[in-house]
């Protein structure tokens, strides 16, 4: 890659911190997630010509009719899925750009990411190891049955809508583990944080939230 990751201009240390000032008056508070998102150099994760705008607080389109986050999105959802703990072994559906996946793989052990389309998969995992980053796995599927080879996860994040809370996600999470996931048709959908329990699982709507769908792959 040629990008240059300490950037100048619209890609600036200070762009950057000016993000940080925003997601912070919109209410993320942990400073883990904070740092991570103000030294992951999120212009990298773009196409050249939309560099500009990386530091908007917006989504932004990677191609194959898919997009990065919004920075405050990643971060909420970053935020919920760590709660404050230290987190071992995590699962990410949807690599999209792999943004996502570095600021989860600059936060916790193991990241096991996977993504249906396969460009997408192979330029993540070359932005992934170009930054530095060793401690992941990526694997082509759509996702919907999740990971069970590495299964129990001690959280699982879900960057697509699923029509209806997968239940084969739900039963990968480890005793007290947490899965965040839009849910839901149509232009909006509910972000949900689903918590395992010793007596099933509790669930918590969080925020509206603007997501592509889960799409499965036809077999």
């Amino acid at each position: 890659m040629n990008e240059h990751w300490d950037g100048i201009g619209f890609t600036s240390q200070r762009t950057r911190e000016r993000l940080i000032q925003r997601l912070r008056a919109m209410g993320i508070r942990d400073e883990r997630v904070l740092t991570a998102m103000l030294n992951i150099p999120r212009h990298v994760f773009v196409d050249e010509a939309l560099a500009s705008r990386a530091y908007e607080d917006t989504a932004l389109p990677i191609g194959h009719s898919q997009t990065i986050s919004q920075p405050y999105i990643v971060a909420r959802m970053t935020e919920a899925l760590l709660a404050g703990r230290e987190l071992r072994r995590v699962l990410e559906i949807g690599s999209g750009s792999g943004y996502q996946t570095t600021i989860l793989a600059a936060l916790v052990d193991e990241v096991y990411s996977v993504e249906r389309i396969e460009p997408l998969l192979r330029l993540a995992r070359r932005r992934l190891q170009d930054l530095g980053y060793r401690n992941f796995r990526f694997r082509l599927d759509d996702g919907g049955a999740g990971w069970p080879e590495y299964a129990p996860f001690d959280g699982i994040l879900v960057t697509a809508a699923a029509a209806e809370l997968p239940q084969a996600l739900c039963s990968q999470l480890a005793p007290d583990a947490r899965l965040v996931i839009p849910v839901g048709n149509g232009a909006q959908q509910q972000l949900e944080l689903i918590t395992r329990t010793a007596e099933g699982y509790r669930r918590e709507q969080l925020e509206m939230v603007n997501f592509v769908p889960l799409v499965r792959n036809e077999r």
